[in-house]
């Protein structure tokens, strides 16, 4: 009896303890919610319908007793701005206005009450009037959740309610009888134990507080049978549209995000197109509008008359004088040149005198004018070449741009000895480039083809002619380029597309429609419904520099995203 009494003692006050201890959401009943973890809120969508023909698309959404109507074009996904929109709504025939954002919109404050709505739009643009039915359905609001992350002395006080109503709702008779008997079998157990009474007695205290005591905590506005109150609904989301990824795979993305966006789609078409392929290139300059200019004798360069050497990117004309090159006289030379100029000396000394001595006699006729005459010519000819033997010692030579453009490469410096043949500048018409590229398959000769850059820009090419001596295993083979940027730098590297004499049938699409998906495979986003999205996976081969040929995986009459598509893979 006593080891029995003991045990009991033990169990109930350990239960009693396990009790008060468990965490509120194990205690909670009907009608009480003491959870304090916050739930994430719904994602919603504003009530909304659609309606189409081949040439337009109608979305309606109603938001905030306000319906927003976005016309766009079926194949293009082009906002259509310029449209004269009526509308029969439950309250009447309405006009549409043109809103500043491209959309229309109109009072709806019949869509502030739950209930289906049947909508008809009457649309005129381009000349052509077209009928839009739609459906809205407004649903019920949904039910205000109970406040999440309540405090933990709110979740004390429910425990206590909950404690003390069960205690209420139980037979009093019994409870009074079993706890009379729970404390004599205490007291006896503590009187035959004699020791620790004063832990024995502070456990039997907290028992009867916890059983007998919850009124205590009770807080102003519960009377003596009341039950705890509920805490502060939340109020409920507001619907918002948010571009979203389903669980299906596909995307949705809102009429105003896609306006943000501006998605853009193309219905796709087959066709049998020449197969392409893809070779190095790279820019060079046109042989017809470029030049290089070289010093034909070595010497030392010196700036023009300007006194400074033209810098790169400055524009110059043909026959400019860019710079000069004075060459150096040898020691031995110069002996060479003072001797022959002393030769030259003295006879301009003696056909002078004798030109003087014919110009006297002529009056008389003892020299003929013609012995005159020579005598002048030799005379002339003796001093041109005096004059032109001080040249060769003080006349530099003057380098001259061959050609219109602008200077590309630059190595002049004031005092460099330039050497014959070596380049001081190359001049190049930046309007005038081509493209080299390197040929490994037989192509079609004499067929344009386009070249992409490293940044996915496209360069429209001009056949110009093909080498038949193989470069490195290799074919070159020249391309003008049609309406070249002015940023186009020549050596800069490109990737040319050129056609072959095969073709293959497939559908054309641009290059910006095809993206990456999760697990590196090609992937075109096909427009399924007016706000959704689609992702097709397919298989493209090159088609040009702006295009790819779609292979396999997509059928004709598809409506495929051309712009964005980078964009919506990034929806999650």
């Amino acid at each position: 009896m006593r080891v029995l009494s003991a045990a009991a003692l033990r169990t109930a006050v350990l239960a009693l303890g396990l009790c008060a201890a468990a965490p509120p959401t194990s205690r909670a009943h009907e009608g009480h919610d003491h959870g304090s973890e916050a739930q994430a809120p719904p994602t919603a969508t504003a009530p909304r319908g659609s309606s189409s023909t081949e040439a337009l698309e109608l979305v309606a959404i109603a938001r905030d007793g306000r319906l927003s109507v976005f016309l766009d074009r079926a194949g293009t996904n082009e906002p259509v701005t310029d449209a004269v929109v009526q509308a029969e709504t439950p309250e009447g025939s309405v006009p549409v206005l043109p809103m500043p954002d491209g959309s229309y919109g109109l009072d709806a404050h019949w869509s502030q009450h739950p209930g289906a709505y049947e909508v008809l739009f009457t649309v005129t643009a381009s000349g052509t009037t077209d009928m839009f039915p739609v459906s809205l359905t407004v649903p019920e609001a949904p039910p205000a959740p109970e406040a999440a992350g309540a405090s933990a002395w709110a979740a004390g006080l429910a425990a206590a309610h909950d404690f003390q109503r069960h205690l209420k709702e139980a037979d009093p008779l019994p409870l009074a009888v079993g706890g009379l008997g729970f404390l004599l079998g205490s007291a006896v157990t503590l009187l035959m134990r004699g020791r620790r009474y004063l832990p024995a007695t502070a456990l039997v205290v907290l028992v009867v507080a916890l059983a007998f005591a919850p009124r205590a905590f009770a807080h102003e506005g519960h009377g003596e049978g009341g039950s705890a109150p509920p805490l502060a609904p939340m109020a409920a989301p507001s619907a918002q549209d948010l571009a979203r990824r389903q669980p299906d795979g596909s995307v949705f993305v809102p009429k105003p995000t896609q306006r943000v966006l501006a998605v853009r789609t193309v219905v796709t078409a087959s066709d049998t197109l020449r197969r392409t392929v893809e070779l190095p290139g790279r820019i060079v300059p046109d042989p017809s509008a470029s030049g290089v200019v070289q010093s034909s004798v070595g010497g030392r360069l010196s700036p023009p008359e300007s006194g400074i050497f033209p810098r790169l990117g400055a524009r110059v004309r043909k026959g400019e004088v860019l710079a000069y090159v004075t060459p150096p006289v040898q020691a031995v030379d110069v002996s060479d040149m003072r001797q022959r100029q002393g030769e030259l000396d003295q006879q301009i000394v003696i056909t002078e005198r004798r030109v003087e001595r014919y110009r006297k006699l002529a009056p008389g006729g003892a020299v003929s004018q013609v012995q005159l005459e020579d005598a002048q010519a030799e005379l002339k000819g003796l001093h041109d070449r005096r004059a032109a033997l001080d040249n060769i010692r003080q006349q530099p030579e003057a380098l001259r741009a061959p050609v219109d453009g602008v200077v590309a490469e630059a190595s002049a410096v004031a005092g460099q000895m330039a050497s014959p043949g070596v380049q001081v500048f190359q001049i190049v018409d930046p309007s005038r480039l081509w493209v080299e590229a390197l040929s490994f398959d037989a192509l079609a000769g004499g067929q344009d083809a386009t070249a992409r850059l490293a940044d996915g820009r496209m360069l429209r090419l001009a056949y110009m002619g093909a080498g038949l001596a193989d470069r490195s295993q290799a074919v070159p083979m020249h391309f003008a380029v049609e309406g070249a940027p002015p940023e186009l730098r020549t050596g800069q590297f490109v990737t040319v597309l050129a056609a072959t004499d095969a073709q293959q049938a497939g559908l054309a699409l641009p290059r910006m429609s095809v993206v990456r998906g999760g697990n590196g495979q090609s992937i075109v986003y096909e427009h399924v419904a007016p706000e959704r999205f689609q992702p097709r996976e397919v298989r493209v081969e090159p088609l040009d520099a702006g295009n790819v040929l779609v292979v396999s995986g997509l059928a004709p009459g598809k409506r495929i995203v051309t712009q964005g598509a980078e964009l919506l893979n990034q929806v999650r």
